[in-house]
Parts: structure tokens; C-alpha cells; sequence
């Protein structure tokens, strides 16, 4: 009997989540290890003086306070299989007081312009619900366990953020805010099968699952089609979705009023928070070309706050051209999780030309209905200064979305190269040549071989790097010297993205240790009041905050983490290399479309290099 099941089990085809039991635990790095790469981290940013005070204040550290902090975090990972999870949730996220839906959320372009959807008038309500369909279908597949399970060369990969795609959102705290997920797979029970459609200030809700079986795509244009109509003829409704886009406890507070202002206004809010995702129809018509997508992504990340609920894990959004783009609270999730769900959908979309090819039957689907909050002239009033305040902050933002064009991984693999060390170290010589000094930099780096894993920060600007940007620049140095240099900070790099995955990083090790002190009512231990800390980007000061969104037709994008910082977010395709690039105009040093078309000459000069020492 024994050898019979073993058989049936390895021809059944993996579930899900088959194997997030057996993941392993989240390590804790050896103490000296991080301080040595910490160390090593800071170099570019201090000069030798200031050096010898940070290496002290390290080696205090080390054989004091630290000793004993990591003792104490080694106990914490001995019951728990992530040490980190709660923590980084709180402190990357739910304790932040910021406007959230602004400085934190992500969100990026549908690449349908490129094939089967260029932009056209007209076609929003059909296009919608199409590609609404096709997300519905992953939400099936995900409920039956039948989406793949992630690999990174044979190592499983947690699976566990796919789980917050649906039925998810943030719900604001006074202090810290929490985050609410209704997702169940079928073996769990119920899950909730309604979406909410947002249109012109107002609020509708439609079930996805009739009789039973999904409403198709003509019976998902009916209803979009039904509410798009009664908005168009009536007024617009409140637009009390913009207040998702205040400051956390303000939009907190605000919200409490809400609900004692009437109960039912809980019951239409809980119903939004327990929705499969929002479908917002947005009135806007945004540009978009496959080499400019700057127009389609800015509107995505900062268009209409009364047609995004800014706290739901995803709002997909549907632009009057056509064209269309994702936005999401980065809580709950990392952008990997909802790259695979969108590459499925455009994937679908492709193999059908763009068309729906199935039935045109329609049902006798329920109408939406409209969720209509009691409001009062407080909130009314709310609602404006919200709105105004937020379209004071977003009008400064620059932000570009450009393709390079000229080459892209085929080209880079063909020299043996690792395409995101490519782009990171272009990067690094684009800002040196435009800043003229070195710029501390944040790339994510995936522990998803680690149960509920995360990310982990890549320092890229190494004294490798600033060495080769420094030859790169020097015209006395000879294109071998330059490639000699280059090479070291290839190699350097992919160590270090190597060490992050495999949980041998040290700023999340860093914080842990921080996070411990604070717990005990400790005080701030010296290492992280030095100048040193904050100046090699530590405590969320990078200047550079960016992450390769894959090898796919996705790309996506974030806020800069600083003032006079940028956001900095690639793809990389085998023909192109696609940037979003953002930053704030009230910084007078800053110009992300300056430092974007910086880098794109930097691509070039590296490829040159490598040409010319074929010579």
C-alpha cells in the first residue's frame, strides 16, 4: 500500500502550497559576518578619518551591546520559522504615519500597447472585461492550488504572498495599521467573489460567481457597461476613496467618524476591504508607446484619488483610451507576486489575439449594486482638502518610463555578463557622472527560499563599483585598467545578491539587532546614531531605491525612498531594457530624466568596453 500511494503522489501535480511546511526557517547571519560587510558597506561614503571612528564604534559593538543583542535575537529565531516577518511588516509598512498610497505603494503599465491593445478610444468597458476575466481565472487557479509553484534553480520558493493578491487590504490604525485577508482556497472554505468598481466619485459592487460558474467576459461588459452608463448620466458621487491617500491617522480618525456618523457605513467599508480586488474606470487618456510609457505609469502611481481605494492589495485600473495599469498597497506583497499573476493575463490575452472567443450568452447576472455611504458636510469637506493636498504632492513628481532599445539581455548573456549587475553598475556610473560622487543604493534582493521570506537589501554602491565609476571618468586610464575594474564589480555584486538570497545579508540582520534594543527599553546603541549609518543609506536613507521587476513585458514602479533621491525600477527583455525612473522637482539636484537617459548612455559605454577589448 505504501509504495501505491508514493506513486499517486508523485503523479498528482503539486498544489500551491504544498510545500510551505517544509521550508526553511529564516537564518540569523553570525554577528561578525554582518559587521565585516556592514564595514566594507560604508567605505565609499566616509573618508579615512571618519572610517576609523566607524570601524571602533563597530568593534565596541561587536564585544558589547551587540554581542548580547544577537544572543537575544538568536533566541527570538529559535521559535519562530521567520524572526523577521512581524517585525519588517510593522516597521517597512503598517507603523508608518506617511501617505501611504503616495510614498509607498507600486504599481505599473499594461504592456498590451505592444501587441493586441494599442491605445483607442472606445475600447475601455471591453478591453476591461476581458482582462478582468483572465485575472478572475488565476484567482480560480489559485484557489484550487493549481498555480505553479516558483523555483529558483531547484530551491522551492515561499508561496505565501499570492495569498494576499485577493480579498486583501490595509485598514488604517491611529499608530500602526493592520492588514485584513479574506482569501481562502477551496479546500479552506469560502472565499469572498466580489469585486468593486469605482467610477466618478461613487462605489459599485458585483459578484464574480453566478449559479455557481464565473460571469464571462460579456456578462462582466454588462455590468461595467451598466455602471459606466449611470455614472455618465447622473452626478458624480462623493469620492470617498480619496481619503485612502491621507496620512494614516488622520485618514484613521476619519474613518471612525465615518462609522459613528452610521453603522452602515462599516458594513459598505468592510465590504470593499473583504472584495476580491477594485476595477477602476478612470476618465483619463494617458500616452503610451512601447518606448514611452512615462504618461500611462504617472497616472497609474498618482492619477484620480477618487477612483483608487489606496489600501487594497490591487486596484486595476482602466484608462478611457484603452489602456490600463495595476496599483497596489506594497504591504501585504512584493511586486514579484503580482508580476507572475499579470504575466499569466497578458500571456491569455496574447494566445487569444485579444478577443474573448467564447460565448456571447448573456445571464440574467444581478445588477451592481451601489454602495452608498452616509456623509455629512465634515467629510464632504474632508474629501476636498484631501484631494487638494494630494494633487499638490503628486504635481511634483517627475517621473519617466522609457525603453532602451538599442540591446537588452541576449546581447549582455552573449558577453557573459549578468544583466541586472548591468544595470545596477550603469546606474552607478550614471549617478557618479551626474552627482559626481557616489550614490548609496537599495536593491531588493528576493529570501523567498525562506519560510515567509521576503526581501533583503543589495548595497550596490560598493568601492568596487565607485573605483571602476572613477576609471570609467579618468582619461588617462586605459580600456583595459576600466575592464580589469568593471569585471571586479560584476563579481563583486553577484556575490553579494548570492549572499542576500541565501539569508546572508546584513540590513535586515542590522534592524533585527535595533529592534531587539528598542524592545528592552535599551537605548539606540552608537552604530546607528554614526554618520556613517545614515550617509551608506542606513535607517531608509538610500538615494538610489530600486529593484529589476523580471524579465518580462512588466514593468512596474515605486517613489523615491528620499527627498532628493530616486525610484529606479527596470525590466529587462532580450531585445530592450525598460526604466521607470522618478524623483521629486522641488529638489533642485535632482532630474530623473537627466539621470534615465544618463544611464542609457552608460549602457552603451559598457558595451563599448567589452568590444573594444575584443579588439
Amino acid at each position: 500500500i505504501c509504495i501505491m500511494e508514493k506513486q499517486v503522489l508523485e503523479s498528482s501535480e503539486e498544489r500551491t502550497f504544498q510545500y510551505q511546511d517544509s521550508l526553511p526557517s529564516l537564518p540569523v547571519p553570525p554577528l561578525e559576518e554582518s559587521l565585516s560587510k556592514y564595514l566594507d558597506a560604508v567605505k565609499p561614503f566616509v573618508n579615512q578619518e571618519e572610517y576609523q571612528r566607524t570601524e571602533d564604534i563597530v568593534k565596541k559593538f561587536e564585544n558589547g551591546i551587540g554581542k548580547e543583542l544577537h544572543e537575544k535575537l538568536l533566541e527570538r529565531a529559535k521559535t519562530r520559522r521567520n524572526w523577521l516577518e512581524d517585525w519588517w511588516l510593522n516597521v517597512a509598512y503598517l507603523d508608518l504615519r506617511i501617505a501611504t498610497q503616495i510614498h509607498c505603494n507600486m504599481g505599473g503599465p499594461g504592456p498590451f500597447i505592444e501587441h493586441c491593445w494599442p491605445a483607442k478610444e472606445g475600447t475601455q468597458i471591453e478591453r476591461a472585461s476581458i482582462n478582468l476575466w483572465h485575472i478572475l481565472k488565476f484567482w480560480d487557479l489559485l484557489r484550487a492550488e493549481k498555480v505553479a509553484i516558483e523555483r529558483s534553480r531547484d530551491d522551492v520558493l515561499d508561496m505565501s504572498q499570492f495569498r494576499m493578491l485577493f480579498c486583501t487590504c490595509k485598514i488604517p490604525g491611529v499608530t500602526r495599521d493592520s492588514i485584513s485577508n479574506y482569501f481562502k482556497t477551496e479546500s479552506e472554505g469560502e472565499c469572498p467573489s466580489h469585486l468593486i468598481v469605482l467610477c466618478r466619485g461613487r462605489v459599485f459592487a458585483f459578484d464574480t460567481i453566478h449559479e455557481g460558474s464565473m460571469v464571462t467576459p460579456p456578462e462582466i461588459f454588462r455590468q461595467l457597461t451598466y455602471i459606466q452608463k449611470r455614472c455618465h448620466s447622473e452626478p458624480d458621487g462623493p469620492g470617498l476613496a480619496a481619503l485612502t491617500s491621507n496620512e494614516r491617522t488622520k485618514w484613521a480618525e476619519l474613518r471612525e467618524y465615518l462609522i459613528d456618523l452610521d453603522p452602515k457605513n462599516l458594513t459598505l467599508l468592510e465590504k470593499i476591504q473583504r472584495s476580491l480586488f477594485v476595477v477602476c474606470l478612470d476618465d483619463s487618456s494617458p500616452h503610451a508607446t512601447p518606448e514611452d510609457y512615462s504618461e500611462v505609469t504617472r497616472l497609474g502611481l498618482t492619477g484620480d484619488p477618487t477612483v483608487r481605494w489606496g489600501d487594497k492589495s490591487y486596484n486595476s485600473i482602466f484608462f478611457s483610451n484603452g489602456t490600463c495599469s495595476a496599483f497596489c498597497d506594497h504591504s501585504p506583497f512584493d511586486a514579484m507576486a503580482l508580476i507572475t499573476m499579470l504575466a499569466y493575463a497578458e500571456k491569455k490575452i496574447l494566445e487569444n489575439e485579444g478577443k474573448w472567443k467564447g460565448s456571447d450568452k448573456v445571464r440574467d447576472v444581478p445588477w451592481p449594486e451601489e454602495l452608498v455611504f452616509t456623509v455629512d458636510q465634515k467629510i464632504i469637506s474632508e474629501i476636498g482638502r484631501t484631494k487638494e493636498l494630494y494633487y499638490k504632492k503628486v504635481s511634483d513628481l517627475q517621473l519617466v518610463n522609457y525603453a532602451f532599445t538599442s540591446f537588452g539581455k541576449a546581447l549582455i548573456r552573449k558577453k557573459k555578463l549578468h544583466p541586472d549587475t548591468f544595470v545596477q553598475l550603469a546606474l552607478q556610473l550614471a549617478y557618479y557622472k551626474f552627482h559626481g560622487r557616489p550614490g548609496c543604493c537599495y536593491e531588493t534582493a528576493m529570501t523567498r527560499r525562506f519560510y515567509h521570506g521576503r526581501t533583503e537589501t543589495i548595497r550596490s554602491c560598493t568601492m568596487e563599483a565607485v573605483e571602476w565609476c572613477k576609471s570609467m571618468l579618468d582619461p588617462s586610464s586605459s580600456t583595459y585598467e576600466r575592464l580589469q575594474l568593471m569585471h571586479k564589480a560584476f563579481a563583486k555584486h553577484n556575490k553579494m545578491r548570492k549572499d542576500c538570497e541565501n539569508g546572508k545579508g546584513f540590513d535586515r540582520h542590522l534592524l533585527g539587532l535595533l529592534l531587539i534594543a528598542q524592545e528592552q527599553g535599551l537605548p539606540v546603541p552608537e552604530l546607528y546614531v554614526d554618520n556613517a549609518f545614515t550617509a551608506s543609506g542606513g535607517g531608509g536613507n538610500f538615494v538610489l531605491s530600486t529593484s529589476l521587476t523580471g524579465y518580462t513585458r512588466l514593468t512596474g514602479s515605486a517613489l523615491p525612498m528620499v527627498q532628493h533621491g530616486y525610484g529606479f525600477f527596470y525590466s529587462i527583455r532580450d531585445d530592450r531594457i525598460v526604466v521607470a525612473c522618478s524623483s521629486w522637482k522641488s529638489c533642485p539636484e535632482t532630474d530623473a530624466e537627466v539621470l534615465c537617459r544618463t544611464v542609457f548612455q552608460c549602457f552603451q559605454d559598457m558595451l563599448q568596453l567589452t568590444v573594444a577589448a575584443q579588439l
